[in-house]
């Protein structure tokens, strides 16, 4: 990983600058390209219905009023959730297939340059900077390296774990040797009982929704204390950055 001045050296990233009104400057990069961004918020919305619908699957509702066979409220909420889960499941396997075609930064999800001790030494000072030891962020076009490997160990495992457990209990309800049975079949039996996969599934809720409020609080902090578009972004595709000393 390098910041944005050496990306731009490498020939990585299309800039663009111009000049604000009192002197100041910004430079435009375009780094999410129309796919991923098309999946980050289509992503979005499909965890934010699997946990309300999850929770409330596993935690129903204590009493119904009227007769049984008017209610089916639990019928449809958990509709919704395996239609959620297989959006969140295409979505997540269209993603992979991005990452193979797309440009530098839509392979970052799936790829972690581990051996680079300059992407480690570059954690560390994102640490020190989300710590508010460091008093000047560095800037990088796509995520920096604290950003990019909480994405993988949140989204990236979190949602192949997810996947896995969630159609291991969906498979339960469909007839043995379907599709679902032949794929994840075998999760149940490896963990123990299918209680065990439903704690595991849902504790994986709580593992993803942790990471969505830490992203959500860091991508604002960005946008303010950074001088670097964040949310903005992944609506536009390009990253602004303002210079450091506007005034």
């Amino acid at each position: 990983m390098s910041d944005i001045t050496n990306m731009r050296h490498e020939g990585v990233l299309e800039t663009e600058s111009h000049e604000l009104v009192g002197g100041s400057r910004q430079t435009s990069v375009y780094v999410y390209e129309a796919p991923v961004r098309l999946w980050h918020w289509i992503n979005a919305i499909a965890i934010l219905v699997l946990a309300l619908t999850g929770f409330f699957i596993g935690r129903p509702l204590p009493t119904m009023p009227g007769e049984a066979s008017a209610n089916f409220l639990m019928g449809y909420i958990r509709f919704t959730h395996f239609t959620a889960g297989y959006i969140l499941a295409i979505g997540f396997l269209f993603r992979f297939y991005w990452s193979l075609v797309g440009n530098h930064h839509a392979k970052q999800l799936f790829r972690l340059p581990l051996t680079s001790r300059h992407w480690w030494s570059e954690i560390w000072f994102e640490l020190r900077w989300y710590l508010f030891i460091e008093k000047r962020p560095k800037k990088y076009a796509g995520h920096n390296p604290l950003a990019q490997i909480a994405m993988f160990l949140f989204i990236t495992i979190g949602t192949m774990f997810m996947i896995l457990t969630g159609f291991a209990l969906y498979a339960e309800g469909s007839q043995r040797g379907s599709w679902q049975d032949t794929l994840f079949g075998w999760v149940i039996p490896l963990v123990g009982q299918s209680f065990d996969v439903h704690t595991l599934h849902r504790l994986g809720m709580w593992w993803i929704l942790t990471f969505v409020i830490i992203h959500i609080y860091v991508a604002i902090r960005e946008d303010i204390m950074s001088r670097q578009s964040i949310v903005s972004t992944m609506i536009s595709g390009h990253r602004t950055f303002k210079d450091d000393d506007p005034s």
